[in-house]
């Protein structure tokens, strides 16, 4: 669930880039991943030491799983749309609270 939640939410924040569909693949990815780990890796800390690598994998698994099922949706609204400096932003940032300020330049650029 949550994984589809963050799949989702990067389509919404990437729905304002428009043009090279590399660079809105790369972005969606980074952002994608920065947002998703960020939250799943608090949420196996809670976990006894013993069960976080094999619920990590699972997590990756299903994420890995999720995100392919999306990616050409979300590179497709990205490169119709028309954001560059969001999918630059997403593309370098480094964490997902950076990431997700790159996000409200799609709600600025809506305005």
């Amino acid at each position: 669930m949550r994984i589809a939640a963050v799949v989702v939410w990067v389509g919404l924040a990437l729905g304002a880039c428009k043009g090279d569909p590399v660079k809105c693949e790369k972005a969606a990815r980074n952002y994608a991943a920065l947002v998703y780990w960020d939250k799943t890796e608090k949420a196996l800390a809670l976990l006894p030491a013993g069960e976080r690598a094999n619920a990590r994998s699972k997590l990756n698994t299903a994420y890995e799983t999720e995100v392919e099922a999306n990616i050409d949706s979300i590179t497709s609204q990205c490169v119709s749309a028309g954001n560059e400096k969001m999918v630059d932003c997403m593309i370098d940032a480094k964490t997902a609270p950076a990431a997700l300020k790159c996000a409200k330049l799609a709600d600025k650029n809506s305005e």
